[in-house]
């Protein structure tokens, strides 16, 4: 269970004393071995506010991986923490809001909001918690931008003429997290109650979108690989149907859209075997991405692509050997490659990859420098096996 701040607690924090403790203690390891250790010294110099002190300084170091060099001397939670977009994810959604009035109806920290301040031609914020909004008003000041920010249910409108942002709850009162409209607070809620203005809504990227049937657009955003959110865009700002937008820590992004060519034939494996990223994937913008790349797919049920060339962007994996799938067939290949490790991805086929690969070490007779990846694959009525090398794209 994360540490749930008290109003003491947020008065200390805030307070010339407390900024001096947080300051004074943020060389300490705080780890799992030092703990303790670490806990009873920050006790004996801020009495009740040892805990508090100890996990603002680990929040705030993992909030810099996420969130920037910003966050290093913000006041978070862990939930809040959790839950808020990493940065570059952060700044291209509030880049598509530039110039318009928006109210963050769900503010939390102010993670979002200091963004939206930057783009937005007015930004203000409301959070249904006291401590999250006070923590936010803290978070803005410390980065020198400015939005009012009031405490206020998401669901009790107290704004006219702004555009409503929300970033519902991913997790119940459990701590579960929640993969469906049945966000804290409710999908179907938050557009009845905005239905005047309906809301710009960040869900989980595994959300059951088509079954919302909402009218407006579907972003599917992920950063270096991996879904990090869906956007359901209200149709005022909607442009397309579907999108998926592909961001990169190390270099540059791109999208795809439901309105770009899907014109692409199904045939048999050719050079390369391509993994689209999982914005493409999620958004159904496979034969999209194919055909903008010149690659073709392996059976019309399956996202794995392939082509003679790979594409600059996403995995490819060049194609080694091929075979209907038997599992000694594939143990021989990697013995005969004197594999010593082996990566098994597998799509429509009824295989746990893990179990597999631990039936496989016997034939990992190689170094481990010596990699293989084993693609299953259901193509056709054919469970097909391919022997390939992993290689990161041109």
């Amino acid at each position: 269970m994360s540490y749930r701040f008290t109003q003491t607690d947020l008065d200390y924090l805030r307070s010339d004393v407390g900024k001096h403790a947080l300051a004074q203690f943020t060389g300490l390891a705080i780890d799992d071995r030092s703990m303790l250790a670490d806990l009873t010294k920050v006790r004996k110099h801020t009495a009740d506010h040892g805990t508090a002190v100890v996990e603002t300084i680990r929040l705030r170091r993992r909030a810099i991986a996420k969130l920037g060099a910003r966050s290093a001397t913000w006041l978070l939670t862990d939930e809040a923490l959790q839950q808020a977009s990493p940065e570059p994810v952060a700044a291209h959604r509030a880049r598509r809001l530039t110039g318009l009035a928006i109210h963050d109806v769900t503010c939390s920290i102010g993670a979002d909001l200091v963004h939206l301040s930057r783009t937005a031609s007015v930004a203000i914020g409301s959070d249904l918690h006291p401590i999250r909004a006070q923590m936010a008003a803290f978070n803005m000041a410390t980065t020198g931008e400015r939005a009012e920010i009031v405490v206020a249910d998401a669901l009790v409108p107290v704004s006219r003429g702004l555009l409503p942002y929300a970033d519902p709850a991913r997790r119940d009162g459990a701590g579960r997290r929640i993969l469906s409209a049945d966000t804290v607070p409710r999908v179907a809620d938050l557009d009845e109650v905005w239905a005047h203005r309906p809301p710009v809504l960040r869900v989980p990227p595994g959300i059951d979108y088509e079954a919302l049937a909402r009218p407006g657009e579907v972003e599917i955003v992920s950063l270096d690989g991996s879904a990090r959110e869906a956007v359901l865009w209200p149709q005022e700002l909607a442009r397309v149907a579907r999108r998926a937008t592909v961001l990169l820590s190390g270099g540059e992004g791109y999208e795809l859209t439901s309105d770009d060519s899907d014109d692409i034939p199904v045939a048999p494996v050719g050079a390369w075997i391509v993994d689209p990223d999982a914005a493409v994937v999620r958004s159904h913008l496979v034969r999209h991405f194919a055909a903008r790349h010149g690659l073709w797919q392996l059976d019309p049920h399956l996202a794995y692509l392939t082509g003679n060339l790979p594409p600059r962007v996403g995995r490819a994996f060049k194609v080694l050997d091929s075979a209907p799938y038997s599992e000694r067939t594939v143990g021989e290949w990697l013995q005969k490659d004197g594999a010593g490790t082996v990566e098994i991805k597998v799509r429509g086929v009824d295989i746990e990859p893990d179990a597999l690969r631990v039936r496989l070490r016997k034939y990992l007779t190689g170094p481990k420098s010596v990699d293989r990846t084993i693609v299953l694959a259901r193509v056709g009525r054919n469970s097909m096996a391919y022997l390939t090398l992993a290689a990161l794209a041109p």
